[in-house]
């Protein structure tokens, strides 16, 4: 459960940052307290504590060097993997243009501390995930989302992403059978 002490500084200015070790702890306390907080209510992306995300996806995402997160006055309120794996699934897809994903990003484990909801911190992050692919010159960003997540799908719309199709990534025994693949692009010109 997330520290009940914690300050809640969501609309503060926040920064952004990789990742570090040091920061493990306090991301799986963060994933645990969100898992715990959609059990009890609607679970939009159908995530499981210790099933997905756990601090296997947070020690991975920082050993790669690909996991942001957002902090305001020291605390991690938020937090992203952009990486260049695709899931298997986004083979099969038709996206707008070919590509080998060193030149597109993939978005992983978009997290909003409970408290933040609904106060802009999700839209925070994805201004920031634009802005890193575009200063990295990504041509584009790619994502897939549970087809009952409506908060995470219209968020990612007013963002400019489009709909590309409906895959199966293989989650069907944890009830998870569509997701949703959208994409924004970038930079198609270099």
């Amino acid at each position: 459960m997330l520290n009940k002490e914690l300050k809640n500084n969501c609309e503060t200015v926040l920064s952004f940052e990789k990742g570090k070790v040091q920061d493990v702890e306090e991301l799986e306390k963060l994933y645990d307290g969100l898992n715990e907080f959609l059990e009890r209510g609607q679970n939009y992306p159908g995530w499981i504590k210790g099933i997905y995300p756990t601090r296997h996806q947070a020690e991975d995402g920082i050993r790669k060097n690909t996991l942001y997160v957002a902090r305001s006055e020291g605390q991690i309120l938020a937090s992203v993997i952009l990486n260049n794996e695709p899931e298997e699934a986004y083979h099969a897809a038709q996206w707008s243009f070919l590509s080998d994903y060193t030149d597109v990003f993939v978005v992983h484990t978009l997290v909003v501390r409970p408290d933040c909801f609904g106060r802009g911190m999700g839209a925070s992050l994805m201004q920031f995930v634009v802005a890193e692919a575009s200063r990295l010159k990504m041509k584009a960003i790619r994502l897939d989302v549970y087809k009952g997540n409506l908060p995470a799908i219209r968020l990612y719309e007013r963002f400019g992403f489009e709909y590309v199709d409906t895959v199966d990534l293989g989650l069907g025994m944890y009830g998870l059978d569509e997701f949703k693949l959208y994409e924004k692009l970038l930079n198609t010109d270099g």
